[in-house]
């Protein structure tokens, strides 16, 4: 599973595929819907807020993973972006 903690504005302007939006601001209240029992790959634009969501998270019990480089970097190594507002390709 992947959330992405950017704003909508954000998202819409390019996201991975089959990443869910969950803003940082609605993380606390979000964290219930996550899996305990599976990975959960956060990202953002750079690397810096998924790494803060991914740090909550893992308090929280889930097994949360910061995308290092985030949006940014995924995107400069070639690989897909979805644009609008769709979670999945």
């Amino acid at each position: 599973m992947v959330i992405d903690v950017r704003e909508p504005f954000e998202y819409v302007n390019g996201h991975v595929p089959g990443a869910a939006l969950v803003p940082m601001g609605q993380l606390p209240a979000r964290t219930g819907d996550l899996p305990r029992d599976l990975p959960v790959y956060v990202i953002c634009a750079s690397g810096n807020r998924s790494l803060t969501a991914a740090d909550y998270l893992a308090r929280a019990g889930v097994d949360a993973w910061s995308v290092a480089g985030g949006t940014g970097a995924w995107t400069r190594a070639g690989h897909p972006v979805i644009r609008g507002i769709r979670a999945a390709a």
